[in-house]
C-alpha cells in the first residue's frame, strides 16, 4: 500500500489560488524581497518544485499576485456618477495598497496582466468615456488619478511612523532640531499642524483626491461647452 508523504499531501491540496494567497500573505508579513520559491514552499509545507505545477515561474507568480490585488479594488459602479465612482474606486485602491504595501513597486512589472487587472482598467476607462471624457482626456485623467494614488501610497509606506504617538514623538524630535530662524515655515507646519491632536497623515488623501476630481470636473465641463454647436451662427 502506497503511503502518502507530507509533500504528496501538500501537492494534493495545492491550487493556484492558494499558492497566490499564501504568497500575498508572506509578502504582507515580511516584504516582497523575502518571497523566494523555496521560502514559499516552506510556508506551504511542500518542496519548491511543487509550486511549478501552479505557477510557471517567479514572474508568473508576481503577475498573479498583482492581479489578485486588483481583484480587491472596488470597481466603479454603473449606478454612480463618474465623480462618485472614481472617488470610491480611488479610496478603495489606496486602502488595498495600504494593506499590501509591496504592491506599489510591482504595479508596472506585469507583462501579462490578468483578468482582474484588465477588468479594472476597462471599467475605469469606460466610466470616464461614458461621462464624456474624450479618449485623450481619459488617458490624462486615468494617469493623474493613479499617479496620485500610487504616489501617496509610496509616501505613506516610507514614513518613519505608523501611529499618532509615533508621529508626535518624531515631530517633537524634529522640531527640537530645527532652528526656527533658519526654517521658519517648516517649524511652523510641524508645531501648528503635525503636532496638533489627532493628526494623521492618511487624512491628507481625501483632500488631495477632491482637488484632482474637482479639476477634472471643471475640465470636462469646459470640454463639453467647447463641443456644443454655436446656435447663433
Amino acid at each position: 500500500m502506497h503511503r502518502v508523504s507530507r509533500d504528496d499531501e501538500g501537492h494534493q491540496r495545492l491550487n493556484r489560488e492558494r499558492v497566490l494567497s499564501v504568497s500575498i500573505a508572506l509578502a504582507d508579513r515580511t516584504g516582497i524581497d523575502s518571497l523566494t520559491m523555496r521560502r514559499h514552499g516552506e510556508e506551504l509545507g511542500v518542496e519548491a518544485m511543487s509550486l511549478y505545477n501552479h505557477v510557471a515561474n517567479k514572474v508568473d507568480l508576481l503577475n498573479g499576485m498583482v492581479d489578485a490585488v486588483f481583484n480587491e479594488i472596488e470597481l466603479p459602479s454603473h449606478n454612480d456618477d463618474w465623480k462618485t465612482a472614481m472617488r470610491k474606486r480611488s479610496v478603495s485602491f489606496r486602502a488595498v495598497l495600504s494593506r499590501h504595501p509591496w504592491a506599489t513597486g510591482l504595479k508596472d512589472s506585469g507583462t501579462n496582466p490578468g483578468p482582474a487587472t484588465l477588468r479594472h482598467h476597462d471599467r475605469v476607462i469606460g466610466t470616464l468615456r461614458n461621462a464624456g471624457f474624450s479618449i485623450a482626456m481619459t488617458a490624462h485623467a486615468f494617469s493623474a488619478l493613479d499617479s496620485y494614488i500610487y504616489g501617496f501610497a509610496m509616501q505613506e509606506k516610507n514614513l518613519p511612523f505608523t501611529t499618532e504617538e509615533d508621529t508626535a514623538a518624531r515631530a517633537h524630535i524634529m522640531l527640537a532640531q530645527l532652528p526656527a530662524n533658519e526654517y521658519p515655515y517648516l517649524a511652523e507646519l510641524t508645531a501648528d499642524h503635525v503636532l496638533k491632536p489627532g493628526y494623521n497623515y492618511a487624512d491628507e488623501f481625501p483632500l488631495g483626491l477632491e482637488l484632482i476630481l474637482d479639476g477634472l470636473e471643471r475640465w470636462l465641463e469646459k470640454h463639453k461647452l467647447e463641443q456644443e454647436p454655436d446656435t447663433e451662427r
